[in-house]
């Protein structure tokens, strides 16, 4: 059995070629001083992605937390270098000038001051057509100025993913997915394109924790409801996002390596798909 410190060194290929850790700190909702909190416990812990955006407000201080572990030898044991880290941010508001997007993209790179970002995201789909193309192709033209290394999009329904071109697709999309918001359809058109998926909220915000299903199999593996969805979460084969500024449940979050999910355990949760939306949904935005 894993470790979790084996867990969260687990990586995914990239359709570039490029690893993403499949197990990652998401940031959505912390204030600066809970982010700096959580992303140096994280790291300590063996925490190496980290899910940040423009909207988000934390850009700096997540990238402060991360350069202070780094340069810390008594809590950075490892030798870790920027490398050994996974940065992803997100851009606010598409737009249809090309140049406005590339000045917001360079603007979060100096935020986050480490010197490159290694996944930025369209956080949507919104603004319309237009928008997402001229957006798009200037995430393409900070991957080729070397700001960024890997370009995806997030909240993107199957309409949007089809408007990529064959040489120029996202390397992930970032939808909202658990057991009661499987998105099977989102997920069919990405893996038919090559497009890894990333949960965010893969916990349900915790609203589904007292699930009769997931409570129950909660005690029947002897971990909590929280580790049964991120357990589900990893079994899909998807990069998952679970976020709390918590030391302790940051850590029991990751702590899913001592067991796994039977086949019948698994569709048992696929089959409680409700289409729960637990914030925004705009992957049927125009």
């Amino acid at each position: 059995m894993s470790t979790t410190r084996e867990m969260l060194s687990r990586t995914l290929q990239l359709r570039n070629g490029l690893s993403i850790p499949q197990i990652q700190l998401g940031l959505y909702m912390m204030s600066p001083a809970e982010t700096k909190r959580a992303v140096r416990s994280a790291l300590i812990a063996g925490y190496r992605g980290f899910d940040s955006a423009q909207w988000y407000g934390n850009e700096k201080e997540t990238g402060q937390a991360i350069n202070a572990f780094l340069a810390d030898p008594a809590l950075n044991k490892e030798g870790l270098t920027r490398q050994d880290i996974f940065y992803t941010t997100k851009l606010r508001s598409n737009s249809t000038s090309r140049e406005q997007v590339r000045k917001s993209i360079q603007k979060s790179v100096k935020e986050c001051g480490l010197g490159y970002v290694d996944l930025f995201l369209l956080h949507s789909p919104y603004g319309g057509k237009e928008a997402r193309r001229e957006s798009w192709a200037a995430v393409l033209e900070a991957v080729e100025a070397g700001e960024v290394k890997s370009a995806g999009v997030s909240n993107y329904g199957v309409g949007h993913l089809g408007e990529f071109e064959e040489g120029k697709r996202p390397v992930v999309n970032q939808i909202e997915v658990h057991p009661f918001n499987t998105q099977g359809e989102i997920r069919e058109k990405c893996k038919e394109m090559g497009v890894l998926v990333e949960a965010y909220a893969p916990l349900v915000r915790g609203v589904r924790f007292s699930d009769k299903t997931v409570k129950g199999l909660a005690g029947r593996y002897g971990v909590s409801s929280a580790q049964v969805l991120v357990r589900w979460s990893i079994q899909h084969g998807f990069v998952t996002l679970p976020k709390s500024a918590k030391e302790e449940r940051l850590i029991s979050n990751a702590d899913v390596g001592g067991f796994e999910l039977s086949k019948e355990d698994m569709e048992g949760l696929d089959a409680l798909d409700e289409k729960l939306v637990t914030d925004w949904n705009p992957t049927d935005a125009p």
